[in-house]
């Protein structure tokens, strides 16, 4: 997908949210701001954009975004169940109706793993997309180096964006 492909799903998922009147929040690890920078980006998101936070290490995660210190202990801050905390709480955090959350390792080096989980390989990437009450999530496998794993996860966490506010659209009509 092409950097004008991602620019794209970002303009559809700002429209959408527009016409819908409901806003988006992120919580970002990974992509260290570049999902919020793709939606900040289309002029008017300012409607439906509440704010995002960054936080890439794992006290940030636990004392910003509320993620369960046990929890990155056992498990370390790639899996599903941290992406999902993520969304979930930066969502009730920043007050939006729908968020987005990235969380991953774009490598050169494996991220660190926890108690109960080996590391976690370059290219491990979990997207949460929480709306309306429940929370989508996807683990992704990329190869790549560390720019191209980031930038893919940007355009993947757009698109499963998409999907959900769509769908959210189709079940209110």
């Amino acid at each position: 997908m092409s950097d004008a492909a991602t620019a794209t799903l970002a303009r559809l998922v700002v429209q959408r949210l527009t016409e819908q009147g409901l806003t988006l929040a992120t919580a970002e690890s990974i992509t260290g701001g570049l999902v919020s920078a793709e939606i900040t980006a289309i002029p008017g998101a300012s409607i439906v954009f509440r704010g995002g936070v960054v936080a890439y290490t794992e006290r940030a995660k636990e004392t910003i975004l509320g993620v369960n210190g046990e929890l990155l202990s056992d498990l370390g801050a790639v899996n599903a169940e941290v992406a999902e905390s993520m969304a979930t709480n930066v969502a009730q955090l920043l007050g939006s109706d729908f968020a987005v959350a990235t969380t991953g390792a774009a490598g050169p080096d494996a991220a660190a793993g926890g108690r109960k989980s080996g590391p976690q390989q370059p290219g491990v990437v979990f997207i949460a997309v929480f709306g309306l009450g429940q929370c989508r999530v996807e683990q992704l496998y990329l190869t790549g180096l560390r720019d191209e794993i980031r930038r893919r996860s940007v355009q993947r966490a757009l698109l499963v964006l998409d999907e959900v506010v769509r769908l959210n659209a189709l079940n209110e009509a």
